[in-house]
C-alpha cells in the first residue's frame, strides 16, 4: 500500500494510485510566524482588526469569518489616495518563532505526508478586504493604474513572506487561498483576470518552486473553469475547491494531464444542520464515480480539512475509506498517513 503522499503523488501525475486520496490525508496544513501575529478567528469572535487593519466578525453560529465593511471600518477610503490607508505588516519575526513553527514541520512525517505552508487571504481577497468587494471590482474598471500599485504592493509583500517561510521552514507543498469566483461564474473576465493577476502570481508561485515547494494547491472554492488554463500558466498544480458547476467532467479531458482538481463534494450538499452519515456517503460515492480517481481528489469543497457542522468532515473520511476497502481492498488506511487534521 503506498502512503498517503505517495498516492497522492501518482493521482497527480495520472500515474498508478492505489485508492482514491481521500481529501486531505495527505496535506498537513502548517502555520506561519505571520498567522500567529493576525491570527485567523474563531466562532465568537467579532469586529477583530488583523495586522492590515481589517475588521473581521465571527459571529456566533454563522459558518465563517467575513469582513466588516461599514463606512467607518473599510481601510481604504479613497483608492486615488490608497497609500495613506494601507500599511502592509512587519515580516520581522525573532528566531524563536520561526523555530516554533519549524518544530510543527519537523513532526510531520514527510514520507506520509506533504509539509504545506498555509497562506491565506490571496492577492484579489486581499484587495477586496481592503476596499470591500463592489468598491474594489469598480476600481479595477476605473482606477486601473491604482489597482496595478496596490497589486504590485501586496505581491512584494507575499514574496518577502515566501522568502521567509522558503528560507526558515522548508515546505514541500504551498496551499494558498483565493477566491476567484461566485458559485456560477469569475468575478472578472479572463482577460482583466490576466492583466492584474497572471504575472503576479506567476511571480509568487515562481518564488517558492524555486526554492524547493514541488506542488502548488490554490484554493478558490468557486467557479473558475474559465481561469484554468491561467492556474496552469501560473505553476498551480491542483485546484482546491472545485465545484460542479465548473463541469470538472470536461476539465479533466481537457487539462488532466496538465492540472488536478479537488472538491466537488460541495458544503452545501453534506454540511447543513441536520447532516446525515447516510448522505455524505452516497455523496461521497457519486462523486468517485462520477470522476475516477487521476487528477481527482474526492475533498469537501471548503479550504481546509474541517466543515461548518462538527463530524461532517470526519463521516466524509470514513465514507471514502470505506469505499476504498470495498474497491481496492485497502484494509488499515491510518497506518499510511498522519493523524487526520481538523483545522476548521
Amino acid at each position: 500500500m503506498l502512503t498517503a503522499k505517495q498516492n497522492m503523488i501518482e493521482c497527480m501525475k495520472g500515474g498508478n494510485p492505489d485508492r482514491y486520496v481521500n481529501q486531505y490525508e495527505a496535506v498537513q496544513l502548517l502555520m506561519h510566524p505571520f498567522m500567529f501575529a493576525s491570527p485567523l478567528l474563531t466562532e465568537g469572535m467579532e469586529n477583530v482588526k488583523n495586522a492590515w487593519g481589517v475588521t473581521n466578525t465571527f459571529p456566533k453560529g454563522t459558518p465563517g469569518a467575513f469582513p466588516v465593511h461599514t463606512p467607518d471600518k473599510i481601510v481604504v477610503k479613497d483608492i486615488e489616495h490608497w497609500r495613506d490607508y494601507v500599511h502592509a505588516p512587519s515580516l520581522d519575526f525573532p528566531q524563536e518563532m520561526w523555530d516554533q513553527c519549524k518544530a510543527m514541520y519537523d513532526a510531520v512525517d514527510g514520507e506520509k505526508a506533504f509539509k504545506a505552508a498555509f497562506v491565506a487571504p490571496g492577492l484579489f481577497e486581499q484587495s477586496h478586504h481592503l476596499c470591500e468587494i463592489a468598491n474594489a471590482l469598480i476600481y479595477y474598471i476605473e482606477y486601473e493604474d491604482e489597482m496595478h500599485d496596490l497589486i504590485k504592493y501586496l505581491t512584494e509583500w507575499e514574496l518577502k513572506l515566501a522568502e521567509g517561510i522558503c528560507s526558515h521552514l522548508h515546505p514541500d507543498m504551498l496551499f494558498h487561498h483565493d477566491d476567484w469566483g461566485g458559485h456560477d461564474s469569475t468575478f472578472m473576465s479572463v482577460d482583466m483576470f490576466n492583466e492584474f493577476f497572471l504575472d503576479a502570481y506567476k511571480e509568487i508561485y515562481g518564488y517558492y518552486k524555486s526554492h524547493g515547494v514541488d506542488y502548488v494547491v490554490h484554493h478558490s472554492d468557486s467557479y473558475a473553469a474559465t481561469l484554468v488554463p491561467s492556474m496552469i500558466e501560473m505553476g498551480i498544480d491542483v485546484f482546491q475547491g472545485c465545484m460542479e458547476t465548473n463541469k470538472v467532467d470536461d476539465l479533466l479531458k481537457k487539462y488532466g494531464d496538465k492540472i488536478s482538481f479537488m472538491g466537488c463534494i460541495e458544503n452545501a450538499s453534506v454540511d447543513f444542520e441536520g447532516w446525515t452519515d447516510e448522505n455524505c456517503e452516497k455523496e461521497v460515492r457519486r462523486v468517485c464515480d462520477r470522476y475516477g480517481m487521476k487528477h481527482f481528489i474526492p475533498c469537501i469543497a471548503q479550504g481546509g480539512p474541517g466543515s461548518v457542522y462538527p463530524g461532517v468532515y470526519m463521516s466524509l473520511t470514513k465514507a471514502i475509506d470505506k469505499l476504498n476497502k470495498e474497491k481496492f481492498g485497502i484494509e488499515d488506511p491510518d497506518s499510511a498517513r498522519m493523524p487526520i487534521q481538523i483545522m476548521f
